[in-house]
C-alpha cells in the first residue's frame, strides 16, 4: 500500500484573493491563488455534483485536490482561478435552485470569470476542467476569443448519459440495470420521468431538475467539441480511474491529434496516488483527507502551460 503523502505541494504562502463576479441573481464566487501578476492564468473548473471550489463534495470527497494542484501550479508560476458553481457554495445567491442549470449556464460564468481575469490583466486565459468540468471547458471553448488553451483533467469523450450508464452498471446489480436503460432511453429522446420507476436510492440522483440538466448535456458530443478547437491541449487521465476510463482520455486525443496525452500511472479520479487494482483503498483515498494528490498531476499541466508561454 502507499502510504499517507503530508501535503508537501507548495503549500502556499501566497494569501488566497477572495473574488466574486455577478451572477443571474447573486455573484458567483471565487479565490484566485496567484502567485505573479504577469504570469499564465487558468481557471479550474469543477466537476460534477455539488463540488466546491477545493474539490470537496459533501458526499465523501475530501482533501481539497482543486486547491492542492492550484498550490502546487502556484509553485511553478501558474496562477489559477478555483470557483463555486452557481446555485453552491459561495455561489449559492447566484441562482435559487442550484439543481435548475444547464451546461450552457455554466458556460456563461466560465466566461464571466475569463472576464475577470482579463481586467486584471491576463492576455489570454487557459480553461481547466475536471471530469465534467472538461466537457464545460470544450463547450466554453467553441467560438471564443481570449483562451490560451485547454487542460482536460479525468475528462470524457463519451456523451453524459453514456459514462453515467457505464459507472451505474459497475455499481448496481444487473436486475437494476433495466430500469435504469428505461430511464435513460426517456432522456436520450428529450424527455422527463418519474424517479418512482427507478430503485429506491437512485431517487435523489435523478431529481426532475436534474434530470433537465442531463437532458442538456447528452446531446454535447466533447469529442466533436474538442475537434472543432483549434488552441494547445493536454489531456490528464489517471489509470485507476475508476469513473472515467483510460479509453476516454484516448478517444479526445484520436479528436485532437496534436494535443498531448499524460497518462499516469497509480492515480485515481481524485487525482490521489494509489495502488493498481486495489478498488477498496482507491475509493477509501476519497475521503482520505492526509492523502495528498500525485505531485505529478501539477508538474505535468504546468510543465505544458509554461512551454506554450
Amino acid at each position: 500500500m502507499i502510504s499517507t503523502i503530508l501535503l508537501s505541494l507548495a503549500a502556499s504562502t501566497l494569501d488566497p484573493i477572495e473574488v466574486t463576479i455577478p451572477g443571474p441573481e447573486g455573484d458567483l464566487a471565487g479565490t484566485l491563488v496567484q502567485p505573479d501578476e504577469d504570469g499564465p492564468a487558468m481557471i479550474l473548473i469543477p466537476g460534477s455534483g455539488p463540488t466546491d471550489r477545493n474539490g470537496d463534495n459533501p458526499m465523501g470527497v475530501k482533501g481539497k485536490m482543486y486547491r492542492q494542484l492550484a498550490d502546487g501550479l502556484a509553485a511553478q508560476g501558474i496562477s489559477t482561478l478555483l470557483i463555486d458553481k452557481r446555485g453552491m457554495f459561495g455561489s449559492a445567491d447566484a441562482v435559487p435552485n442550484a439543481n435548475a442549470v444547464t451546461f450552457g449556464d455554466y458556460v456563461t460564468d466560465v466566461r464571466g470569470w475569463m472576464g475577470l481575469l482579463e481586467e486584471r490583466g491576463a492576455e489570454c486565459v487557459w480553461l481547466a476542467g475536471h471530469s465534467e468540468g472538461s466537457t464545460v471547458a470544450l463547450l466554453a471553448a467553441q467560438d471564443a476569443t481570449g483562451i490560451c488553451g485547454l487542460v482536460l483533467i479525468s475528462g470524457a469523450g463519451s456523451a453524459i448519459l453514456d459514462i453515467m450508464r457505464g459507472q451505474l452498471a459497475r455499481q448496481l446489480p444487473p436486475a437494476m440495470l433495466e430500469s435504469i436503460d428505461t430511464a435513460f432511453a426517456e432522456l436520450k429522446a428529450g424527455r422527463t420521468f418519474d424517479p418512482e420507476i427507478l430503485p429506491g436510492p437512485l431517487h435523489a440522483m435523478f431529481g426532475e431538475d436534474l434530470q433537465r440538466f442531463m437532458i442538456s448535456g447528452y446531446t454535447l458530443d466533447p469529442v466533436g467539441l474538442l475537434s472543432n478547437v483549434d488552441l494547445p491541449v493536454i489531456i490528464v487521465q489517471g489509470e485507476e480511474d475508476l469513473q472515467v476510463a483510460v479509453s476516454e482520455a484516448e478517444k479526445l486525443h484520436a479528436a485532437a491529434p496534436e494535443s498531448t496525452l499524460v497518462l499516469l500511472d497509480r492515480v485515481n479520479h481524485a487525482l490521489k496516488p494509489v495502488e493498481p487494482g486495489e478498488m477498496a483503498a482507491n475509493v477509501a483515498s476519497y475521503g482520505d483527507e492526509g492523502l495528498a494528490i500525485d505531485p505529478r498531476v501539477a508538474e505535468m499541466i504546468a510543465g505544458y502551460i509554461n512551454a506554450e508561454r
